[in-house]
C-alpha cells in the first residue's frame, strides 16, 4: 500500500514556485489550486474549475503551443488518476518543457478523504516509466523540492514528479473562481510576459 507521505503541501508547492521567471502553472481541480493559490496569485497561473482529470492534458496543450516556456502542472492523486490515460499520449509527444507534479496523499481529498487508487497500491512513477517518460522522480523528503524547481525550469526533459504528502485537509485560499477571468487574465499575460 501506498497511503501518501508526510511533506507538507504547501511547503512543497511554495518552494517550486520560488523565483519563478516565466513559468506557466496549471492546477488540478481542488487541494493544488488552493496550494498555488497560497504560494501567491499570478497571471501565469491557470486554476482549472469543474474540470477534473483535465489538468494534464490542458499542461500538454499549453506546452506544445508555449514551447519556449517552461509549463508545470500542479495535481494530486485523484485528478490525475481521471486523467490516466493523458500519461501515455504525454510520453509519445514528449514536450521538453512540460513538468507534471502530482501531489499524492494517497485520498481523495475533495470529497471526504477516502482512499485513492494510488492510497491502495497504483504507483503512478511506475504508470510513467511504462508509458516512456525520461524522467521520473519521487520525492518523499522536503530536499528533493530544490532539485525539482531546478528541473522545472530548466525545460531540457519531459519530466514527472510525485510528491508525497500527509494526508491533511488544509484551510482553503481560494483563487479566482470565474473561469472566464482566469483564461482571459492568463492570455493576456501570455501577451505581456513573452518568452
Amino acid at each position: 500500500m501506498s497511503p501518501g507521505g508526510t511533506l507538507d503541501r504547501r511547503t512543497v508547492v511554495s518552494d517550486l514556485l520560488q523565483d519563478r521567471g516565466d513559468l506557466l502553472v496549471v492546477t488540478g481541480l481542488g487541494s493544488p489550486s488552493y496550494d498555488v493559490m497560497a504560494a501567491g496569485d499570478h497571471d501565469l497561473n491557470y486554476y482549472l474549475w469543474a474540470a477534473m482529470g483535465s489538468a494534464m492534458t490542458v499542461g500538454l496543450g499549453l506546452a506544445m503551443a508555449q514551447p519556449d516556456r517552461p509549463v508545470m502542472v500542479v495535481t494530486g492523486d485523484g485528478e490525475a488518476l481521471m486523467g490516466f490515460g493523458a500519461l501515455a499520449t504525454i510520453a509519445l509527444r514528449r514536450p521538453r518543457n512540460l513538468s507534471i507534479v502530482i501531489l499524492d496523499n494517497g485520498h481523495f481529498g475533495e470529497t471526504g478523504m477516502q482512499p485513492s487508487h494510488a492510497g491502495q497500491g497504483i504507483e503512478f512513477t511506475r504508470v510513467a516509466q511504462a508509458c516512456g517518460f525520461p524522467v521520473v522522480d519521487l520525492v518523499t523528503e522536503h530536499q528533493g523540492a530544490e532539485p525539482l524547481r531546478r528541473r522545472v525550469h530548466a525545460r531540457e526533459s519531459l519530466s514527472l514528479a510525485v510528491v508525497k504528502i500527509a494526508a491533511v485537509n488544509l484551510p482553503r485560499a481560494l483563487p479566482p473562481r470565474d473561469g472566464v477571468h482566469v483564461k482571459n487574465r492568463f492570455r493576456t499575460a501570455l501577451r505581456h510576459h513573452p518568452a
